[in-house]
């Protein structure tokens, strides 16, 4: 490792004239007015208009208008909010670290109300400190941090164990970032700062977790991730420092077994990442005022400047047209798409298979699923021709069919399916499609 530090300056030298690309975005931010100037954290969306944003001082704020207008919300605690998660439009958690008043540790959130009320809880355990927080369900979830790199809940919060993970060298280096791609498969990233940067992944719904190991790890933090599909995950890290080797990302296609690292010479640290659509993604930099995208599903990156050069920490999508991100003294951002750019997309001829998700979600009764077909190996098909074989199915809990959406050949092109679910009760539901030798599946909430 001393090596590759002593060399950063040289290895930035080369990276700054790799190629980039140079498209233009494909829309803008513009700031919004925000009720607080506390450093925010994290933010999360369970449709266009409903989301919460959560910071330092136990700052927590609501919209339900796509942002226009942000309410605070009374957490109940001055302690800084590191993450938070809602499951549908009421069951909503937080984390937040206790730093100052013993005993020193975790403290997890939680609202059943839409964040009217906030209930505090302490880990079990002192000087545990957690920093990422998601749920499956309304019982299952998940922690990541230090010095317990995942914990777990099966009682919706009111008590944590310790995950079980495989015995190497980095198995107790902290977790950032928890991603599950259905009820089995998940992932986690992790590592320290000019050390390693560090992959967990399970196969068996979390019941054990694998490390990736020599020579799967990297110099540098990975903080966020995002899957794709059932075998490509993406990770975003980097070094922030003014010399250091910039934004790093981390790819597997064969889910999670192994990892490419790759440097792309920009400066910063990638500290998040979600999708537009299928080909736009967009990450926030740590270190600088900018964000960066890509066009091409995260191969060649661009910067864009951020609003009032703000330094953004979390950035989501609730669906392609709409976006958000937080940052700092209360910096809120929201994105504004390019109408010429939308209506392109609905022309294009797809390049890969996508399956999106669906929307509304959270729905009741009724919600769209929309995917992707593109043109077969070796890209010689005319576009009248079929596709593939295709199949869209719905799942519960348990893995039980409820539905067949789609079972035919389908040619190229773009497909929206109404889901009709008049005669299914209120739960998670999982939609799975499969074309050939591809299979991606996502998670849908039904409320009634």
């Amino acid at each position: 490792m001393s090596f590759i530090k002593k060399n950063k300056t040289i290895f930035l030298i080369l990276l700054l004239v790799a190629n980039q690309n140079n498209s233009s975005a494909q829309g803008t931010w513009e700031r919004l007015n925000s009720p607080t100037t506390e450093n925010l954290n994290a933010v999360y969306f369970v449709d266009s208009l409903c989301g919460w944003a959560a910071g330092n001082s136990g700052v927590i704020i609501h919209t339900s208008n796509g942002g226009n207008d942000w309410v605070m919300q009374d957490s109940k605690t001055e302690n800084n909010i590191l993450d938070i998660f809602f499951l549908n439009h009421n069951i909503g958690w937080a984390v937040s670290w206790e730093v100052m008043n013993y005993p020193f540790g975790t403290y997890v959130l939680k609202t059943t109300d839409g964040g009217l009320n906030w209930n505090s809880s302490p880990f079990p355990e002192e000087n545990i400190f957690s920093q990422c927080i998601l749920f499956q369900d309304s019982l299952d979830g998940w922690m990541g941090g230090k010095p317990y790199p995942i914990v777990r809940t099966t009682d919706g919060g009111i008590s944590w164990t310790e995950a079980v993970i495989d015995s190497s060298t980095y198995s107790t280096y902290p977790v950032y970032d928890i991603k599950f791609f259905n009820s089995k498969f998940g992932y986690a990233s992790g590592g320290v700062f000019d050390c390693c940067g560090i992959m967990w992944r399970t196969t068996n719904g979390g019941n054990y977790w694998f490390v990736s190991d020599t020579p799967n790890i990297s110099i540098d933090a990975f903080y966020q991730l995002f899957v794709i599909d059932s075998m490509n995950v993406i990770g975003v890290g980097g070094d922030f420092e003014p010399l250091g080797l910039g934004v790093e990302l981390a790819r597997t296609s064969n889910g999670g077994i192994t990892w490419e690292f790759n440097y792309i010479g920009i400066e910063g640290a990638a500290w998040d990442i979600d999708f537009r659509t299928s080909r736009e993604a967009w990450a926030s930099l740590r270190g600088n005022a900018n964000l960066i995208y890509s066009s091409d599903s995260g191969i060649n990156w661009t910067q864009v400047q951020t609003p009032d050069s703000a330094l953004i920490f979390n950035i989501t999508f609730p669906d392609s047209l709409h976006g958000f991100g937080i940052g700092t003294d209360g910096t809120i951002i929201k994105y504004k798409p390019d109408i010429s750019s939308v209506q392109n997309e609905k022309e294009f001829i797809p390049e890969k298979i996508v399956l999106y998700q669906n929307y509304p979600n959270p729905f009741n009764s009724t919600t769209k699923i929309k995917f992707e077909i593109p043109l077969s190996p070796p890209l010689l098909k005319r576009e009248s021709e079929a596709g593939g074989f295709v199949t869209l199915k719905v799942y519960d809990i348990l893995g039980t069919e409820v539905a067949t959406l789609v079972d035919e050949e389908l040619a190229v092109g773009s497909y929206e399916i109404d889901f009709v679910a008049e005669k299914l009760s209120s739960g998670i539901y999982f939609y799975t499609l499969s074309v050939s030798d591809f299979i991606s599946s996502k998670k849908m909430i039904l409320l009634r």
